[in-house]
Formats: C-alpha cells, sequence, structure tokens
C-alpha cells in the first residue's frame, strides 16, 4: 500500500478483544487472515484535541497487541476496515500494560512475529510512519481519548498480505510476537 500521508482511522469491535495466549478463531469464510505484531499505546488521562508537545501527558503506557486482520474482509469487499478487524479473538492485547516511565523511547523498541517457527516480521518501532505523540495529537481533533482507550500504531514490514507469494493463517498453527521491553504472546489458530 501506499504510504499515507495521514493517519488511517479505522475501530476494531471491543468483542475482538482477548488475551495475549487465547485462541485465534478464524471466522467462516475467511482465506486471508493475517497478523500484524503492533505497538499499543494505552490512554492514561482524557485527550481533547491536545497538541503533539503535550500529548506524551496522556498516555498512561504500552502494550504488545496483535492486530490480526482478515484481508478479504477488510479490503475486498467494499465500506469501512472494522469488517476484516474485529472477528472475535482478532485483538489479543498484553500480557502487560508496561507504564511510561518505564519506557524511555517508544519509538525505539524492537518487534518480531513468528508462525510456525518462521520469523516473517523483524523490525523496530523506529520505522513507525507517525510516532506515539503524533498519534494521539492526531486522533484526539477528532475524537476524546478516554483512559484506558488503546491506539494499536501500526506494522512493521512481514506480514502475510506482503509475502510474495502470500500466506495467510490456518487453522492449528502457533503464533508468536513481542515487543522489547513489554513481553511476548503466544496464539493458536483454529476454525471458528
Amino acid at each position: 500500500m501506499d504510504v499515507p500521508t495521514e493517519p488511517i482511522l479505522f475501530a476494531k469491535a471491543t468483542s475482538a478483544i482477548c488475551g495475549p495466549d487465547d485462541d485465534i478463531i478464524i471466522p467462516r469464510g475467511s482465506e486471508k487472515t493475517d497478523w500484524e505484531v503492533e505497538l499499543g499505546v494505552v490512554i492514561g488521562r482524557e485527550a481533547r484535541d491536545v497538541a503533539e508537545d503535550t500529548a506524551m501527558e496522556h498516555v498512561a503506557g504500552y502494550c504488545v497487541i496483535n492486530d490480526v486482520s482478515e484481508r478479504a474482509f477488510q479490503l475486498e469487499h467494499g465500506g469501512q476496515w472494522i469488517k476484516g478487524k474485529s472477528a472475535d479473538t482478532f485483538g489479543p492485547i498484553g500480557p502487560w500494560l508496561v507504564t511510561r516511565d518505564e519506557v524511555p523511547d517508544p519509538q525505539n523498541l524492537a518487534m518480531w512475529l513468528e508462525v510456525d517457527g518462521h520469523r516473517y516480521q523483524d523490525g523496530s518501532t523506529r520505522t513507525m510512519i507517525f510516532g506515539v505523540a503524533h498519534l494521539v495529537a492526531y486522533i484526539s481533533r477528532f475524537m476524546s481519548l478516554q483512559p484506558g482507550d488503546i491506539i494499536s500504531t501500526g506494522t512493521p514490514p512481514g506480514v502475510g498480505l506482503g509475502q510474495s507469494p502470500q500466506v495467510f493463517l490456518k487453522p492449528g498453527q502457533t503464533v508468536r510476537l513481542g515487543i522489547e521491553g513489554l513481553g511476548h504472546q503466544t496464539q493458536r489458530t483454529r476454525a471458528a
């Protein structure tokens, strides 16, 4: 995809949220369930139209997110991306909330993801298109961010959609992912 000039915003249904080691349930009709290791930014104080230079004051901390996505539902069925982002179990979060003071530079964290032991993603938050402070300020222009809200910040190269040939999750696989200092997750995939 082309690099966007502004952050692309989409919602993920709260019913997608699950634990860091819960199974990923591949929905009925899915042929393109994909993975995305992402830095999660947890809001700690209401942010409403905040400036970028004060945006970090509204961040409670950080966590690991696997932004599981069904690419056909997301990109081939028209409308909003929420259809491809919100299936049950498509939002593993955790294992911890690491407070802001424990992460000196959220723009310098190694991150990785493996499927069945093969490393597909091996990147860093250094390569984020938009930094944490920018994202908080930008989103707060359009809606208030409330304590407990989580911003999933984007993924490094290596998703299944970007492979040649493309690779997608099937039942019976193991996904492992992590971010430096924030812990790791392990999920098994299974059919709905």
